[in-house]
């Protein structure tokens, strides 16, 4: 059994609780709210994909919204508990089961200690979010506990066998019995604030891009959301120099589909910038299955 670390909660108190992976699933990765402002630092901000779904589960379980928790991807994750945990479940719909038996998803659960949790395989959408009470304590790294897929940082995806420790409960208070959240999108409409480089292609392309169809490409992970359709016509030949990349840019890279960046965009890069994505459509972003149609809203400035 590997341990992915230890770490003290904020009252001092050593963590006690923890869980240890049955089942890792495809991919699942601890998460919080990212690394905030070490950008200039070549450091991507990384965290949770859907922050509305990670927050919701933060708080039907009594943590801050920026605890630490799991973010599954498409196929779920099997846990132990070592110690009683309270868990929730929130982001893609999916079975949750307790030793065996139906649990509640989007909704407190009880864990007894030995009792196994399983997430199984997301009805609906992407990425699931297990929130435990307390928090995932594993040892922060410039300020967050997020695994960071492109730069390496935080520890690594899950493995069976690892044990995952367990910060304080929080005290006891009033929890929500739900925390609504939208559904995974039918369609994914992105609204695009263009520029910084709209200019370096032409007119039709630009005009096109609110009216051309796009679906979203199994190729797509953390870094981007890559999409399959009409090319973008350039109106330019050549390379920009690197410049500074942030959260939801659209790149357009040279067989001309665009790509939406993620949490784990790198922080540089050379292909034009078309527009960017606003933040608050992105957690949409993080839930759309290969094959959704894609739609680009470019919004016009007053």
């Amino acid at each position: 059994m590997s341990e992915l670390g230890t770490s003290e909660p904020a009252t001092g108190e050593p963590a006690t609780s923890g869980l240890v992976v049955v089942r890792p699933g495809p991919l699942t990765t601890v998460q919080d709210l990212g690394r905030r402002g070490v950008a200039h630092l070549g450091v991507p901000r990384a965290g949770a994909l859907d922050e509305p779904a990670l927050r919701a589960a933060n708080r039907l379980v009594g943590n801050e919204p920026g605890a630490a928790g799991l973010e599954t991807t498409l196929g779920g994750v099997a846990l132990r508990a070592v110690g009683t945990v309270v868990v929730a479940v929130t982001g893609a719909p999916a079975p949750v089961r307790v030793a065996g038996r139906a649990a509640a998803w989007g909704a407190p659960v009880v864990v007894p200690d030995g009792a196994v949790v399983e997430v199984g395989a997301a009805t609906d959408g992407v990425r699931g979010y297990l929130a435990v009470a307390g928090g995932i304590a594993v040892p922060p790294v410039l300020g967050s506990r997020s695994t960071d897929l492109l730069s390496g940082l935080g520890p690594a995806p899950l493995r069976a066998g690892d044990r995952l420790p367990v910060g304080t409960p929080p005290p006891p208070r009033d929890r929500p019995e739900l925390v609504p959240l939208p559904a995974p999108p039918a369609e994914l409409v992105l609204r695009l604030r263009l520029g910084p480089r709209a200019d370096w292609f032409t007119a039709d392309a630009v005009g096109r891009l609110g009216r051309d169809g796009y679906r979203v490409s199994s190729t797509s992970n953390r870094v981007g959301l890559r999409t399959e359709g009409p090319a973008v016509a350039r109106a330019r030949e050549g390379e920009l120099p690197s410049e500074g990349m942030v959260l939801g840019a659209v790149q357009i890279p040279p067989d001309g589909q665009p790509v939406v960046f993620l949490a784990d965009h790198p922080t540089t890069g050379g292909y034009p910038v078309i527009g960017v994505v606003p933040a608050a459509d992105l957690a949409a972003a993080a839930q759309a299955r290969p094959g959704t149609p894609v739609r680009f809203a470019p919004l016009r400035e007053r």
